[in-house]
């Protein structure tokens, strides 16, 4: 069952958007526990997030009749930016409403 979910999870078509990040080591906070600590470095991802391997993965898997009617979100962020490049590597009409008090950074991310 493991390995089946494991080959499931390395064959997901969230690696057409998604990197492969490396894990690191938080030395300081791994001494301060006396345990291995590491983090998995999302913000190596090209919106610097993990939310474009959910956004990507529910669009993909989209019956093509409902991708094609295009797709809109909600998200003053990350899913918003994971929304945005999966609809643009799909080639899928996307409509994304943000808040006004949304950062300026964060519009021009999503808009690029």
């Amino acid at each position: 069952m493991f390995d089946s979910l494991i080959r499931k999870i390395l064959s997901s078509k969230v690696y057409d958007v998604a990197l492969e990040t490396s894990v690191d080591q938080a030395h300081f906070l791994s001494q301060k526990l006396n345990k291995t600590i590491l983090f998995k470095r999302e913000d190596q991802q090209p919106i610097h997030s993990f939310k474009c391997r959910g956004a990507y993965n529910k669009i993909i898997n989209l019956p093509e009749f409902e991708r094609q009617k295009g797709i809109i979100a909600a998200s003053a962020g990350n899913h918003a930016q994971g929304v945005a490049l999966a609809a643009q590597r799909l080639n899928v009409s996307a409509v994304i409403v943000m808040p006004t008090t949304t950062p300026d950074i964060k519009v021009r991310s999503v808009r690029s």
